[in-house]
């Protein structure tokens, strides 16, 4: 759940700063009385009213400026179709000339995500072998429909795309909490995945957040503000702040443009909001779900700002089927700064799946 956590982390620093405020405040009228105590007073209301006054000035900020969308490119230049699920319409990216087993790149899921995550795996096997890329339900240029999204939603979408679209059992890469979603539909539908490599997966913290997902989710979605707290998670400083903790160097310009473009779509809160809400983790995935696995499975990791890989070690003893390769230095996107060490890595693992 630090996913959650760090995802919230400007909003909450605002709070903060006003809990310091008060805190030191509190501090100072132990030996304060009369005026200074009344002007200390008058300090607080004099911030809180600006905090107040700003938050509603932003609200009809966001309001004005509702339905102003960026143009959305396609996240990879290659082919693109679309097909139909109860998930709304789903649009992934192909390129299927060369023979092979099929590889299936699924993204993440953030406040903005796309298939442009896993551009450069796509680029570097797009010419040895068929490649998909979808962009998953609410996100990118697929349907981003009002509705409830879970777990279970994103796997029977991720198992669709392959009985529907690709037609045989695939190799697949997924990212961060895509790798949860890609396991469960591993774990109902087992002769569909020849392997699976999970890049930097979320579920292996070494204990479990309790947070009041419904509550938050209800918090976060209220009419009047769900947009314009969305809004604040994906100004462009916002958007930049979070990539560039998942790079050793600096985030390319270009993914933080994307990121930028696909958030500011019609309905591009709906999916996120049931993320930050925490309702898009499985509570307890590595016990139910990862544990459970009768694929090979491979783990590419090093470190992570938003996970921690504590009960790793555990699973690699409790399945013989999972094995992990460091990838150093990297913080979560090992494929964009070190791509020579993480193909070499899967290339590796699938020459000794049998």
């Amino acid at each position: 759940m630090d996913l959650i956590l760090s995802s919230l982390s400007y909003p909450v620093a605002v709070g903060s700063l006003l809990s310091r405020y008060k805190n030191t405040h509190v501090e100072r009228n132990s030996i304060m009385s009369g005026k200074q105590h009344d002007h200390g007073n008058s300090v607080l209301k004099a911030v809180l009213g600006l905090s107040i006054a700003a938050g509603g000035g932003w609200i009809i900020y966001t309001r004005l400026k509702s339905g102003k969308t960026q143009p959305l490119p396609q996240a990879i230049g290659s082919e693109r179709s679309q097909f139909d699920t109860p998930a709304g319409r789903v649009s992934y990216y192909v390129e299927s000339t060369t023979p092979g087993t099929p590889l299936l790149l699924i993204h993440s899921i953030n406040a903005a995500p796309s298939a442009y995550e896993v551009q450069p795996l796509f680029q570097h096997f797009r010419q040895s072998r068929p490649v998909y890329a979808p962009d998953l339900p609410g996100f990118g240029l697929s349907e981003r429909r009002d509705q409830r999204y879970s777990p279970e939603l994103y796997a029977d979408t991720i198992a669709a795309l392959i009985r529907e679209e690709i037609g045989q059992a695939v190799d697949v890469v997924a990212l961060s909490l895509g790798c949860e979603f890609v396991a469960r539909a591993a774990l109902q539908h087992p002769d569909w995945f020849r392997s699976l490599v999970f890049i930097s997966p979320t579920g292996f913290n070494a204990s479990d957040v309790d947070i009041p997902e419904e509550a938050l989710y209800r918090i976060f979605s209220f009419p009047l503000w769900s947009q314009p707290f969305f809004d604040l998670l994906i100004t462009r400083p916002s958007i930049r702040f979070f990539l560039n903790k998942s790079f050793v160097g600096e985030v390319p310009t270009e993914f933080v443009e994307y990121a930028y473009a696909t958030a500011h779509q019609p309905g591009a809160r709906y999916a996120p909001l049931y993320f930050v809400s925490g309702q898009l983790f499985t509570t307890g995935v590595r016990q139910s779900i990862y544990s459970k696995l009768d694929v090979p499975t491979l783990v590419l990791y090093d470190k992570d700002p938003n996970v921690t890989f504590d009960k790793l070690p555990d699973l690699l003893k409790e399945n013989p089927r999972w094995q992990a390769v460091r990838i150093s230095p990297s913080l979560g996107l090992p494929h964009w700064e070190k791509l020579e060490e993480t193909t070499t890595a899967l290339d590796t693992f699938w020459g000794s799946v049998s």
